[in-house]
């Protein structure tokens, strides 16, 4: 019994090169996660507002739609692992230039603001990369399982970074978390460097409008896609409370619980995946993603009620769970469908959909608190989530009737990797 829950770990015993990538993303992963706690602990002791913190948002959003869209582009017309290398290492220098910034006697505001944007658009750049390379280091029928161990490697540093950079940032100070992002980029880099490489694909087209353009057409007429798209991009938009965490802590007066508020989320996450055998059973992927973004919603809600930080604690938890959930049928439809010569360009969509939003939620998280107060800003975030969500379901019911077994899309993908491994000659 407890067998079929564990993860599945037939991509990890199958290929090298997906252990390579899981180890390089948990170690950055865990990093980043460090400064996604410093960066705002930061903010808001240089400038004591909510609307200056939410702003991080919206100086990301820029490189994020720009970048995302062209890094896509490129990942279907580039040699995967030379970009994958080239934006590790230069987010390694931006951490540098935050740890520098943060040893000055008197550490300026602007370099936060240009360090967010900058990494954003590397990490906007780099994601339609590893997002297209997977399904050729995956076989097809592995890739909810793929999906499920992609969320664990997220989901482990998501708990460890938040926890740890909260006590870091009390007991050591900002410096020293930005100097341990700095060094897992370096460590990041050791086990990418050893990838084998994986050059464009002959139908790929070179980056230009066009192609971009090309990807977006075929997006639109999936349905289906355009569903989860527009689903975790409302779930983020309306209901992301990270922003405002670090004043939730100080009107709960719980500073000490500021670095467990932001790894809660990941912590409910982190149980989904280490419980997600039984998504492997699961076909009807779109009817999931609703469901679980619903979930998400309502339970973001409830934690903007609460008057206490243990529950806070447990729905924020209960919500990453919900979020996870949703993440791995996501992936799992994307990656099951998608062709590889297009795939590099729909990674670039949907990094919009899974990453424009929490930007979003932090500029309308931090506005509506700066306006209206913290917890109305949560609780009314995650109600809005709710309703949009469901109202999104009743627009497109090509996402609640998919399918991975019927689907024509997910048929013809299984042929077409399956004819792939077929030996020639």
């Amino acid at each position: 019994m407890l067998s079929a829950l564990l993860p599945d770990t037939a991509p990890w015993k199958a290929s090298a090169d997906f252990r390579r990538l899981w180890k390089s993303g948990l170690i950055s992963n865990f990093g980043s996660f460090l400064t996604l706690v410093a960066l705002p602990v930061q903010l808001k002791d240089l400038t004591r507002s909510t609307a200056a913190v939410g702003a991080l948002g919206a100086v990301e959003l820029l490189p994020l739609i720009v970048c995302g869209l062209y890094g896509g582009a490129l990942a279907d017309a580039l040699d995967k692992r030379r970009l994958i290398v080239w934006t590790e290492a230069g987010q390694g220098l931006l951490s540098a230039a935050l740890l520098l910034n943060a040893l000055l006697p008197h550490p300026a505001v602007w370099p936060l603001y240009a360090v967010a944007a900058l990494s954003c658009a590397l990490v906007s750049v780099q994601r339609p990369a590893l997002d297209s390379l997977w399904p050729r280091i995956v076989a097809h029928d592995d890739m909810p399982a793929a999906a499920s161990l992609n969320s664990l490697r997220w989901t482990v540093g998501g708990v460890a970074g938040p926890a740890l950079a909260g006590v870091v940032v009390a007991c050591a100070g900002l410096g020293w978390a930005y100097a341990a992002d700095l060094l897992t980029f370096a460590l990041s880099l050791a086990y990418i460097v050893r990838i084998a490489p994986s050059p464009a694909s002959h139908e790929a087209a070179r980056p230009s409008l066009n192609a971009i353009l090309e990807g977006a057409r075929y997006a639109w007429s999936r349905k289906e896609l355009l569903g989860t798209y527009a689903v975790d991009l409302a779930a983020m938009a309306l209901a992301m409370p990270l922003a405002v965490l670090p004043f939730l802590a100080d009107e709960l007066h719980a500073g000490w619980a500021l670095g467990l508020m932001y790894a809660s989320i990941p912590a409910g996450s982190l149980l989904v995946s280490l419980t997600s055998g039984w998504t492997s059973r699961i076909h009807r992927h779109g009817l999931m993603v609703v469901l679980s973004a619903i979930g998400w919603g309502l339970a973001v809600a409830a934690a903007g009620v609460s008057r206490d930080v243990w529950p806070v604690l447990l729905f924020l938890a209960v919500g990453g769970g919900f979020d996870m959930v949703s993440g791995i049928f996501r992936a799992s439809m994307w990656n099951q469908t998608i062709p590889d010569e297009l795939r590099g360009r729909l990674a670039g969509i949907e990094l919009l959909s899974y990453s424009v939003g929490p930007q979003l939620g932090q500029v309308r998280a931090g506005s509506l608190a700066a306006w209206a107060g913290v917890r109305t800003s949560v609780l009314s975030g995650g109600l809005a989530c709710a309703g949009a969500v469901g109202l999104l379901a009743l627009c497109l019911p090509g996402l609640l009737r998919y399918d991975a077994r019927t689907n024509g899309h997910a048929v013809r993908m299984r042929a077409r990797r399956a004819a792939d491994a077929r030996p020639t000659g």
